[in-house]
């Protein structure tokens, strides 16, 4: 019996003794696992850590994406800017006629033979064109400068004398326009004003019936804001462009002298 206990007591010793080295066993498993841990804990981060990769780069190219099209709409602005000191520096002044606020028109001195006194008549068009471009000296550019009137649509108070005059004194079927052609300016100050009110002498050529000759216009007027406004005149003889005064049995007498005036309305841009 004895021996049986002490048989019993070897084989449960024997079996504590087996099953101890069996616990680490179980624990180094567990501890080679740790790559079989991590291993499905990548797919887990991977979508984590790639968002945050791609954050930032997705993010970049709208940031970048601006800056672009900023640089690209501020390039035209900066090859304006650059461009400006040029028309500057040629300091050319255009003024170029509102044809909506210009008038020509032509008054001479007549009797009709019924009469006792003159009375003046007077014709008018608003067909008026033109420019004149100077520097800022004062100086006229003298191909970018002229004036042009239409003939054929001047009028008085009489159709029968517009047909007349037409026909016959200015030839406006052969001689439709009279040109002015101005090559300088007297009494404009220099540097050219800004403001205020203004009195020179525009000088130039003037084509009437195809005849030019020089011809000198006083020029009044006042500067108002990026404008010019004011009135020309001059004066001729008949004869100075070859023309006749007027002959008509109802007609007594025509005063040899034409007086010219210019209504007018600028506007000036630097060129």
């Amino acid at each position: 019996m004895f021996r049986f206990l002490a048989l019993m007591v070897l084989l449960s010793f024997a079996v504590a003794c087996g099953s101890s080295p069996n616990t680490p066993a179980a624990s180094a498993p567990a501890s080679t696992s740790a790559p079989a841990t991590s291993v499905p804990a990548a797919p887990t981060l991977a979508p984590t850590t790639a968002p945050a990769v791609a954050k930032p780069t997705d993010a970049s190219k709208p940031t970048d994406a601006p800056k672009a099209a900023t640089a690209a709409t501020e390039a035209p602005k900066v090859a304006q800017a650059t461009a400006a000191p040029p028309a500057k520096a040629a300091g050319e002044l255009r003024l170029a006629l509102d044809p909506a606020a210009t008038k020509a028109r032509f008054r001479v001195k007549e009797q009709f033979a019924n009469q006792t006194v003159m009375a003046e008549a007077v014709g008018e068009t608003d067909k008026v064109t033109g420019q004149l471009v100077i520097d800022s000296t004062g100086k006229i550019n003298r191909d970018q400068s002229k004036f042009t009137v239409d003939m054929n649509s001047l009028k008085t108070d009489q159709a029968q004398r517009d047909n007349f005059i037409k026909r016959g004194t200015l030839g406006v079927s052969q001689f439709p326009t009279a040109q002015f052609v101005p090559t300088e300016i007297k009494g404009l100050a220099s540097p050219l004003p800004t403001s205020g009110e203004v009195q020179f002498q525009l000088v130039g050529d003037m084509t009437v019936r195809g005849v030019t000759k020089p011809v000198t216009w006083d020029v009044t007027g006042k500067i108002e804001g990026q404008s010019l406004v004011g009135q020309a005149k001059t004066a001729f003889k008949f004869g100075d462009f070859g023309m006749e005064a007027p002959r008509v049995p109802i007609l007594a007498a025509v005063e040899d002298n034409i007086r010219l005036e210019l209504d007018f309305k600028a506007n000036s841009q630097s060129v």
